[in-house]
């Protein structure tokens, strides 16, 4: 007789409020999507979506720059601020580039994400791998204690065969918890904020969710502040049934502001048009 896996994932789906916040967050993408917009300029929709969800991440991560003077910039190689910036964008800009890659080995990707954001600004050997035992992380934002180096292996580990064995759950439900993971194991000695956050990215893209990566989240996560953020990401490192649904519904919030600015900009191409 076989028996199957429990997916664990499902369990989450089954929260109270989970399921409200799926069906309010697909309702929302389903809505923008059928934007007339989008039948004829849904590459300009993507790449608008882009800029605006690499200027919310970054302002999270403690690089809060208006949007017109992130368009402008051409050069992110200064100050602190202005490297987080640029590894804001160019990992936006990377995420839908991984899809088949992240199928197959999302620790790939994740080693690839932290080399695109550090862009030469950590040490060789530090780029692009789990943190060693000893090692200090950057991370402006959180501030929940840092599992040791051996627990964030095993942790990856265990992250990577959730997502390689797949679940019937919802695409909101695995976004969050990757994302949520990843921001408690702070796996890399930098970047780890910008790097949760495209990973959130490529999990809504690749599920069908958002195939053309217009619904950016990172901008209601940056909306509904950094307070609000922080404060719903203690609901995921508690583990009970109440702090995983907050989270969960939190990052759905997220995806559906993320549609609420681009959906205005889908209204403004079309004004531009008429």
């Amino acid at each position: 007789m076989s028996t199957t896996a429990p997916d664990p994932l499902a369990t989450l789906g089954a929260l109270p409020g989970v399921a409200d916040a799926v069906d309010s967050v697909r309702k929302a993408v389903d809505r923008v999507y059928g934007h007339r917009v989008m039948r004829r300029r849904s590459n300009e929709v993507t790449a608008e979506a882009a800029l605006r969800g690499a200027r919310g991440s970054a302002a999270l991560s403690g690089a809060d720059w208006n949007l017109e003077e992130v368009r402008r910039r051409t050069d992110f190689s200064g100050d602190d601020e202005s490297q987080v910036i640029g590894a804001a964008l160019r990992l936006t800009a990377e995420a839908g580039q991984l899809l088949s890659i992240w199928r197959q080995s999302p620790l790939r990707v994740l080693a690839r994400l932290h080399l695109v954001a550090a862009g030469g600004a950590a040490p060789d050997d530090a780029v692009g791998r789990p943190r060693l035992a000893g090692e200090p992380v950057d991370e402006p934002l959180i501030e929940a204690p840092l599992p040791g180096a051996d627990e964030v292996a095993g942790r990856l580990e265990g992250l990577s065969g959730l997502i390689l064995a797949g679940s019937a759950a919802p695409a909101l439900v695995m976004a969050a918890v990757v994302h949520g993971e990843l921001l408690a194991l702070r796996p890399f000695g930098s970047y780890n904020g910008l790097v949760a956050r495209t990973a959130e990215r490529i999990v809504l893209i690749g599920s069908g969710l958002d195939p053309k990566s217009i619904c950016p989240a990172e901008v209601g996560h940056a909306e509904q502040g950094r307070a609000t953020y922080v404060a719903a990401f203690e609901g995921y490192l508690s583990g009970t049934p109440d702090g995983m649904a907050a989270w969960i519904a939190h990052c759905g919030r997220a995806v559906e502001l993320g549609v609420r600015e681009s959906t205005a900009v889908c209204e403004a191409l079309q004004r531009g048009a008429a």
